[in-house]
């Protein structure tokens, strides 16, 4: 059996558990107990002694909700603080198929709930609605399989009390699943692939042009992937990728996607960024970009954000549109503390022919640096412009 389908169950089974009493924390902890057990048992096919149980391969997710439901009995049968619960599990529901109820949807919400922090979030959506298990989520994120569990452990207690019917937020599980999306790629967990999976199902399930804008705007993101680092490691700016090597399929998904998205004119924030990828993904070479366009995208996603970042990422765009000059006024109206303002600067700068001026400030730009990668790129830069100032 396919680590795709168990994924794909997990969120209606840990929903199922939890309309039978089960509170979110034993819930998802039993379903994770029945999760490592079909790896077990599914490939080879049902124990002799699965017939009680239902049979895996004609129904998972009803093997599945019987395994967990057990683990969970036994969990609370064992645990003499819980006592007062015995009313709950008194009768054990006879195995049979599956019910048919997607909670997928409200344990986004649940998973994106407000009082979580955005990196307990992003790990409890993806351990109770992804189905990666603790150690994948640690691998993905670089730091201790132990520390990961502490991380969802508090996440889980944190939600355990919240009602499952509580209308969400979608602005919140949004968020949570562009932080995933933006990790990228480590460990042994794609979560840049597993963000637009998750994004997928969540717009199966809520017909919503935001959910729609950001599916687009990972899809468009994605197709560039392959082009955004050298075989070294180091980074390709986006006017030196290869564009022959982008993959269209995603473009002209992601392109479809978005156009229905604008089409329903509520326009949000991510389906105005989408639409800045589109018009980048639409150029043929980088001189062909419709910088005017994408300024006045850019525009319309600071009204709606009124995000310093995105008015730094516009005068970038300005300067293009309109001349280095114009970009550096854009740029002189903002705090020059931002991330990557003076990255910014260098760069618009040298485009005004100020060589000097821009090599100081690459160098001072990859001292600030966040990552190697970048710091590398930045350091380069302000070699190659101090080598041309010494011909």
């Amino acid at each position: 059996m396919n680590e795709a389908l168990l994924r794909s169950l997990t969120p209606s089974v840990i929903g199922i558990l939890v309309r039978r009493g089960a509170d979110f924390a034993a819930a998802e902890d039993a379903v994770q107990d029945a999760l490592v057990e079909a790896v077990r048992v599914w490939p080879a096919g049902p124990s002799p002694s699965s017939s009680s149980r239902g049979d895996p391969m004609r129904d998972p997710k009803g093997w599945l909700v019987t395994v967990a439901w057990r683990r969970f009995l036994d969990a609370t049968r064992a645990d003499t603080a819980r006592r007062r619960r015995e009313d709950l599990v008194d009768e054990e529901p006879a195995p049979g198929p599956a019910p048919a109820v997607d909670d997928t949807l409200q344990l986004y919400f649940l998973c994106a709930h407000p009082s979580l922090t955005p990196s307990s979030a992003v790990a409890l959506t993806l351990r109770a609605v992804g189905g990666l298990t603790t150690r994948q989520i640690a691998q993905a994120y670089l730091v201790p399989e132990a520390t990961m569990a502490q991380r969802i452990s508090r996440a889980k207690r944190t939600v355990s009390g919240v009602r499952f019917d509580q209308p969400g937020d979608v602005a919140t599980v949004l968020r949570v699943l562009y932080l995933v999306f933006n990790e990228g790629y480590s460990g042994d967990v794609d979560l840049a692939a597993e963000a637009i999976r998750l994004t997928r199902q969540l717009a199966a399930a809520i017909d919503h042009p935001e959910v729609a804008g950001l599916l687009a705007l990972m899809l468009l993101h994605h197709a560039r992937r392959a082009t955004r680092t050298a075989p070294d490691g180091s980074l390709v700016p986006l006017a030196e990728q290869d564009r022959g090597r982008w993959d269209t399929e995603s473009i002209a998904e992601g392109v479809e996607i978005l156009q229905a998205a604008l089409a329903r004119d509520r326009l949000g924030e991510f389906q105005a960024q989408a639409a800045i990828a589109a018009l980048h993904a639409d150029a043929p070479t980088a001189e062909e970009t419709d910088w005017v366009q994408i300024v006045e995208w850019y525009d319309e996603l600071a009204r709606l954000t009124d995000s310093p970042v995105v008015r730094l990422n516009r005068a970038v765009a300005v300067g293009e549109a309109d001349g280095p000059r114009a970009g550096l006024a854009a740029l002189a109206a903002l705090n020059d503390s931002l991330p990557r303002h003076t990255a910014v600067a260098a760069y618009l700068h040298e485009r005004d022919g100020d060589l000097a001026t821009a090599a100081r400030l690459y160098a001072e730009a990859a001292r600030k640096a966040p990552n190697l990668a970048e710091r590398d790129y930045l350091t380069r830069q302000a070699a190659r412009l101090n080598a041309r100032g010494r011909r």
